[in-house]
Formats: C-alpha cells, structure tokens, sequence
C-alpha cells in the first residue's frame, strides 16, 4: 500500500500503480499534512496584503489583487483558459501518470489544496476515469500548464475522459458516478496546473521501456557476436577495471552472461582474427555509455517524482514563496541526453545488421545460400537505416530552445515537453530496429551449427524461431518483422 504524500515515489512504484499492481492511499498523516497548508492559504486569501496566485491575478496579472469574492472565479477561469492544447490525446496510460505524479506532490502539505480535491483525483484513479490530454500545448515552464489544465477540466465537469477508444463528456460520467462538479477555491487551480507532470510522466514511462531496451540492446548484440563469431576478450572484467564506469562494467558483465558457455565461442578462441569491427567489440563502451545516460535521468526523475514544483509554495502559516520549482529544465536537458542514447542503441544495431549481411568469416552474402534469385535478407536493414535516421533527426535538443511567453514575465521556457515527447518516439523505433536485428542474428546463428550457444541464448533463438522460420528462399518478410516487433514489444525475450 503506496501512501501518498508520505512514501518515497520511484520509477518501478510508479509504474506499479499505473498498472494497477499496487493501490495508493490518502493516509491520516497526509491528510494532517494537507490540512496545514491549506489553512494557510485561506488566512492568506483572507488579509489585505498580495501574495501571488492566491489573492492576485498570473503571470503579468499579478499584480493586479483579487477580492475574497472573485476567488472561485478566478480558478475556474485559470483552468478554462490555460486548457489550449492541440493535436492527439496522449496516451491514457500517461494520463494516468501524470495524476499518480500530482497527486504525490500534491499530497505533500505544501500546495494549499483541500483534501476533497485530492479524494477526487484518487476516485478518478481507482475507477480508471482517465481525462483526456492532447499532446502539444506546453513549453514545460510555469509547469505544463496546457496539458495539465485538461487533466483537470473533469474537477469542474468540463473536458473529457476515455471511455474504452472513445471519448465521454466529463460532466455525463461524473453524473452517472453520483458526482456534482468541483468549485475550486484559492490557490487550487493554480496548485493543479502548475507543476511538471506531463514532462515527469514522459520520463517514467520512457525509463520504464528503456530498462527493457538496454537489456534487450545487449542481448541482440550478443546474439550478433555469436553469429559473426567474434570474440570475446573485449568483454574481459579486468579490461573493464581500468576504466571503470558503471554502464561499461554492466554490459560487458551482462555480454560475459550470455557468451557462457558457448561452443561456438569456443570455437573461434584458436582464430587468427585479431579483432573485430566496433559495432561488436566496443558494446560495452556504447551501450554502457547510454546506460550512464539512463542512470542519471532515472537518479532526477526520482527526484522530481517527490517534489513540489507548482507555485507559489506554501512553507509555513506566514509564507508563500513565488520561485522557480515548475521549471522543467532539469528534466529536458537530461530527457534530450536519454534521446542522444536511445538512439546510439539503434544506430550500432544497424551497423550489427549490416556486418551480417556482408558474407565474412563464414556467413553467406545477405544471410542466404541462395544468394542472386533471392534477396534474403537485403531489405530490412534499409528500414533499420530508415528508422535510426528519423532518430537522428529526432534528437535535436528541444531544451536547446526558448520562445518567451506571457507578456515576457516567462522568458525562458525548458521545452521540456517535447525532449519526454521525443524520447518515447525515439524508444518505440528502437524496438522496431531492434527487433529486426534480433531477426537477422538468429538466422546467423543458424550457420554457425552444430555448435550450440549458451543456454540463455538457445531460449531466446528458439523464441524467435517460434515467430520466424529460418529463410532459405525470398519470402514475405512484412509479417515476420511485425511479429518480432510484438515480441519485443510485450517483452517475450529472456534478457537477465
């Protein structure tokens, strides 16, 4: 039982609640933690002199004041107007993130909210009532304003949720639920959508694939090394020592891991090939290389999943601090790096594929006897090259960026929002290059017998082998390639 407010958030808590794995829970002591700050805020609305957001206007309204009166207005108001986005509706997956993340930050007693509107968030959970976002609208400072506004439009019976593919009105579900809508009261609309929650859910689902595809990266690396018949002295422990970083030492580990007791390995140990081309014999330093790129996005992710970042911050009964903690700029620059090595994964994997397509050190030219009639396995590697060019072109730093907004009060904006967007696209071509590597090192693998592999690496081809035939004459290989996609992308291979 996750208590909200209280326990610590992680990546894989996240993830779990998400799924539905574990329940989260007001507690007494949150609700105690709440209630202080919420007292504040009402002393504070309720005294002559301005404090930002609670008895003022936003952004370059504020200093215009607010009467006791206007209050619920001026909330309602913040919501309807900030809820602009454009494009698709997000994945309902991360607008669920993005509730379970506001929720937590919210919970922790210093936004000035009422306990209510967090009850009505966890009711919103717990039935999967989940709003609908579109993708675009945000710049990722004063928090994602656009997509959180229409996270929150339901509180106040406007917007939408999701209803299976479908879209509802919020007002008829919420009525159908025994629900009249929310009047939101000083602060709380500010409260809900200021913050860094769409960036924030972007970094925990991309993290949560990237785990998987980091491992699943080094699997099909190993896979292509016993297909060409490399070697394995690069992935020595003591040459790893004397350049000790932490990813560099895990995948040459992990490689170790996979080669274990292979004959084939085995059987290149008397070549006289002295080494082999970088896209083998240096995984441990590229691979390792984004590993250190992942680590150090989860380590601040960790971070933003328990903090407060709306504003003003409520600190005690006398002060309401007006700062920084909705910019989105640690998460975007280090989002932007995780793009940069997501995409490296891709790249070398074309270049693994590409290797076992030129006929050297026993394998046939394109993976195939047959080699003029058929094509064998040519063509897929160009949708590799295709996809790790759209990575590419895809990994420009959005945080390298800043277009000034409202009236110039906000003048430099992270951008953030689109470095989370582009880091999943970037993963969800990942596991299509993947995948197809994947394909072409098992039909590799297959001339190299009757030496047999590592016992891990025997499962993982005879998955394969369940999905894709071995190719001896062309065939259509569209439905082969969407199948190995499927298979990686419901995490059917042995990668530990």
């Amino acid at each position: 039982m996750f208590q909200f407010g209280l326990d610590q958030l992680t990546v894989p808590t996240a993830m779990a609640l998400l799924r539905g794995e574990e329940t989260g829970v007001l507690s007494e002591a949150a609700h105690r933690q709440v209630n202080r700050s919420r007292r504040s805020v009402e002393k504070m609305a309720a005294g002559d002199r301005a404090v930002y957001g609670i008895n003022t206007g936003f952004g370059p309204l504020c200093d215009t004041q607010i009467s006791p009166e206007e209050t619920s207005l001026l909330q309602k108001n913040l919501l309807i107007t900030h809820a602009v986005g454009v494009g698709k509706a997000i994945d309902p997956k991360l607008s669920r993130l993005m509730m379970i993340c506001k929720i937590h930050a919210l919970a922790r007693g210093h936004s000035g909210i009422r306990v209510e509107v967090i009850e009505r968030l966890l009711f919103f959970l717990d039935q999967d009532l989940l709003p609908v976002v579109p993708e675009q609208g945000s710049v990722g400072a004063s928090g994602d304003l656009a997509p959180l506004s229409h996270l929150f439009l339901p509180l106040i019976g406007e917007g939408s949720f999701w209803q299976g593919n479908t879209h509802r009105p919020a007002k008829e579900l919420l009525q159908e639920h025994g629900l009249e809508p929310l009047e939101l009261q000083a602060k709380e609309g500010l409260a809900l959508i200021n913050g860094t929650q769409f960036i924030l859910a972007h970094a925990v689902l991309g993290l949560d694939q990237m785990a998987y595809l980091l491992n699943l990266a080094d699997l099909a690396g190993a896979m292509s090394l016993e297909g060409y018949q490399g070697s394995a002295a690069p992935f020595r422990a003591e040459l790893h020592e004397l350049r000790p970083y932490a990813g560099s030492l895990e995948v040459a580990r992990r490689i170790r891991h996979f080669l274990a007791g292979s004959e084939n390995m085995a059987s290149h140990a008397a070549c006289s090939r002295v080494q082999d081309p970088y896209s083998l014999r240096c995984m441990p330093q590229v691979h390792g290389a984004s590993r250190n790129a992942f680590l150090h996005l989860t380590q601040l992710t960790e971070v933003e999943l328990n903090a407060v970042t709306d504003n003003p911050v409520i600190l005690s009964d006398e002060e309401a601090i007006s700062g920084g903690n909705f910019h989105g700029q640690p998460l975007a620059m280090a989002l932007d790096y995780c793009s940069l090595a997501t995409a490296e994964l891709g790249n070398i994997s074309d270049r693994r594929c590409y290797l076992l397509l030129e006929g050297k050190y026993g394998l046939p030219r394109l993976l195939t006897k047959s080699g003029g009639l058929n094509s064998g396995f040519m063509i897929p590697q160009y949708t590799t090259a295709a996809l790790v060019t759209e990575n590419k072109s895809l990994c420009f730093p959005a945080s390298a960026d800043s277009i000034p907004t409202s009236l110039g009060q906000e003048d430099h904006v992270s951008m953030g929002s689109i470095s989370g967007r582009r880091f999943n696209q970037i993963l969800g071509n990942l596991e299509k290059i993947l995948a197809i590597e994947l394909m072409y090192a098992a039909q590799a693998m297959d001339f190299r017998r009757p030496h047999k592999f590592s016992d891990i690496l025997e499962k993982n081809h005879a998955l394969i082998r369940q999905q894709v035939d071995h190719l001896d004459d062309d065939r259509l290989l569209k439905d082969d390639i969407w199948g190995m996609v499927e298979m990686v992308s419901n995490r059917t291979f042995f990668t530990t």
